[in-house]
């Protein structure tokens, strides 16, 4: 015979509809059951994504390297999914960005710094797990923390660690104390964001703003945000954010404009004034590198 208490529990546990999510291209649906009889919204949501992106989290877990994904080449454009709608701000003061990612002094600055004064706590962004922990070149005493949607967030010039390789932690947890380890001028935090191997303009992902807001729970990041000649260290680029392949296109479209070549213009003088790859100007103009320009062409500068 069957009690009242196992009826009651039994319809509890039935879903009265379902949550339809987007994670890596894929369509997940998260029951939801009445009563909130899960504990939270958001503990699902890690779980069922944990589950799912398992795989792709464990890739090339390696404790000695940098950059694991050296030997790897990244299509563009690729997509990122997040659970969250904030992140934790890495410092304990107030967020002052004292240089962004871009070209900076004739090299690529891959991060943005951020400032703080040495012995400053430095906490993770997000919920994650410690793949590095080490002296690493010019970023001085590094560590880097895998998240569970495949990104990596890296904190340098650290004058201390205080996690070790393969720790688990929560968004806001310590993991070091702010430097000059490495190749720094003054004390602060260089905090990059990865993605299998490659940078992305950390400002196109998160709001570095007293809201600490993450910028979309789903993005696409085209070749701009993950290269940082597209962009000056010091100013803030302008931010718009791509939820879709259609965003892209209609946004490529607009940005799309007609030079008119000039005397003395070459395709490299054009290219380096706008921000672009040769290669580029060539492939959307259907033209060759050894092409000759004549004054008066006019050419499409995406």
């Amino acid at each position: 015979m069957i009690s009242a208490q196992e009826i009651i529990e039994t319809k509890e546990k039935v879903p009265v509809d379902h949550k339809k999510l987007i994670f890596q291209g894929d369509i997940i649906y998260l029951p939801i059951y009445p009563n909130n009889i899960v504990s939270s919204n958001n503990e699902l949501l890690s779980r069922d994504l944990g589950v799912k992106n398992k795989e792709e989290f464990n890739a090339k877990w390696d404790n000695q390297r940098f950059n694991p994904y050296w030997d790897e080449s990244l299509s563009f454009p690729f997509q990122l999914t997040f659970h969250d709608t904030n992140f934790s701000s890495p410092v304990t003061r107030k967020m002052v960005v004292t240089s962004r990612y871009g070209w900076r002094r004739g090299r690529p600055h891959q991060g943005i710094d951020i400032d703080l004064q040495t012995g400053d706590s430095v906490r993770s962004i997000l919920d994650g797990k410690v793949r590095y922990v080490g002296y690493h070149g010019g970023h001085g005493n590094t560590v880097i923390v895998r998240h569970y949607n495949g990104l990596e967030s890296v904190y340098a010039h650290l004058s201390k660690t205080l996690v070790k390789e393969n720790d688990e932690i929560k968004k806001g947890n310590a993991i070091g104390k702010g430097g000059v380890t490495g190749n720094a001028r003054g004390s602060h935090l260089h905090l990059e964001v990865r993605y299998h191997g490659k940078s992305i303009n950390p400002e196109y992902l998160f709001e570095f703003t007293t809201d600490t807001k993450i910028r979309s729970d789903v993005l696409f990041v085209t070749r701009k945000w993950a290269t940082p000649r597209f962009h000056r260290s010091t100013r803030k680029s302008k931010i718009v954010i791509h939820k879709s392949i259609d965003d892209i296109t209609v946004f490529e479209e607009q940005q799309k404009k007609i030079y008119t070549v000039k005397k003395g213009d070459t395709l490299h003088r054009i290219a380096n004034r706008h921000g672009l790859a040769v290669s580029e100007i060539c492939k959307t103009n259907s033209i060759k590198y050894n092409t000759v320009l004549k004054i008066g062409q006019q050419i499409i500068i995406n």
